[in-house]
């Protein structure tokens, strides 16, 4: 399975986080409570890191994923009742961008925590 430690130890991450934050809250303060979980477990995190993207050539925008895990994986938190296919399409467009192959959407909107891979 591809990059399964570091997978392993996310969502482990997440289940931390939601165990003792509790399911209800707003999206960044899971992203800023998991951001600190990894960091603290070893993991390099890029938060809100920004990406160039160009069409024929010319930039028409960024692109901002909210955390990156060791330079391989995109993790990013949901309160959502189910994952759908637009968030599901954002991640393949995510993996796009920024050249990675894996991304992790984490849902806390439950007090059991749901996730979903995404392989490009």
């Amino acid at each position: 399975m591809l990059h399964e430690n570091i997978t392993e130890s996310i969502i482990g991450a997440a289940m931390k986080v939601l165990n003792e934050l509790k399911p209800g809250l707003d999206e960044k303060l899971y992203e800023r409570a998991l951001a600190i979980e990894l960091a603290k477990r070893g993991h390099k995190i890029d938060q809100q890191k920004q990406f160039v993207v160009r069409y024929d050539g010319i930039e028409i925008g960024t692109l901002v994923p909210d955390l990156i895990v060791d330079d391989a994986v995109i993790a990013d938190p949901k309160v959502v009742t189910e994952f759908n296919e637009t968030h599901l399409s954002q991640m393949i467009g995510y993996l796009n961008i920024t050249g990675l192959r894996l991304a992790l959407l984490l849902n806390f909107k439950h007090a059991d925590l749901r996730w979903k891979r995404i392989v490009r």
